[in-house]
């Protein structure tokens, strides 16, 4: 396994900065995310200023693992629903330049909705499309599964992913999600897992409806645990880690100083587990 980092934490950091500190703190790649609010937004990404950002990655040695470029792709709005889907199809040509694999995407929607037949059967084929482009350009589409949203349970996710059944739309598995809901992390795994090509981590305090996303460390999550548990399963990509926009509401957040931290609570859970980083 890998440790990963996900620009998601720094919305206001420029990428040159966030690849030279998380390199030099010790991160074996970086997840950046592209959304309209950040310093790598889509549409601020032209030809130059990308060719620049690989060149970048690759001089500081710390790979592009994916694009993160989450939206609703569940939304009523049809006009809104169109532009989502477009930032999607958008993300995959940027995922091809950057010569990274995967872009990691929401679901959305509301609590039960695909249990309307239309709508699952409607969502069913939006991804599929997608799945066909992302598939002609060598990528992967990793759809993330929320708490509160229309999949928000491991077995809903597994559903929807063999109902689409093409190997170029898995899932990105962030455990918090399940976490949050009391789910059993063993459980979570076994049934996520066969179907992830990437994987993210938080930490969180509570059970819905009274819980947190914290910063790593701050919660209950056991990481060693889920590191091991995670061997056990043969999973050897990237381990994410993601700092939700809850934290980041805090007036005293430094994402800089976060992510240092976060690395040194993850990289003792790996030590302590026993299992070595293939970063070489």
């Amino acid at each position: 396994m890998k440790l990963g980092f996900s620009t998601w934490a720094m919305p206001k950091i420029p990428i040159d900065t966030s690849l030279k500190f998380l390199s030099e703190t010790g991160y074996d790649g970086i997840t950046i995310a592209t959304l309209p609010q950040f310093t790598t937004a889509l549409d601020s990404l032209d030809k130059n200023e990308r060719k620049r950002i690989l060149n970048l990655s690759k001089n500081h040695s710390i790979p592009i693992i994916s694009v993160m470029s989450f939206t609703n792709l569940m939304e009523d709005n049809k006009e809104t629903l169109n532009k989502n889907i477009n930032f999607v199809k958008e993300s995959l040509d940027l995922a091809n330049d950057w010569g990274t694999e995967y872009v990691i995407t929401g679901i959305g929607g509301k609590i039960g909705e695909l249990e309307d037949l239309k709508k699952s059967d409607e969502f069913v084929n939006r991804i599929s499309e997608l799945g066909l482009i992302a598939k002609s350009k060598g990528v992967t589409i990793a759809l993330e599964p929320h708490v509160d949203q229309a999949v928000e349970k491991p077995d809903q996710l597994v559903e929807i992913i063999k109902k689409i059944n093409m190997d170029s739309v898995r899932a990105n598995f962030d455990i918090s999600h399940f976490n949050v809901q009391g789910i059993d992390v063993k459980e979570s795994i076994e049934k996520v897992l066969p179907y992830s090509v990437m994987c993210d981590v938080k930490d969180e305090k509570g059970i819905v409806p009274d819980w947190s996303y914290v910063a790593p460390g701050e919660g209950d999550f056991d990481y060693v645990n889920y590191l091991k548990l995670m061997n056990e399963n043969n999973y050897d990509g990237f381990i994410t880690i993601e700092i939700s926009f809850q934290v980041q509401a805090n007036p005293q957040y430094n994402p800089l100083d976060t992510a240092k931290n976060s690395y040194r609570i993850l990289d003792n859970a790996f030590k302590e587990a026993n299992i070595s980083r293939n970063n070489s």
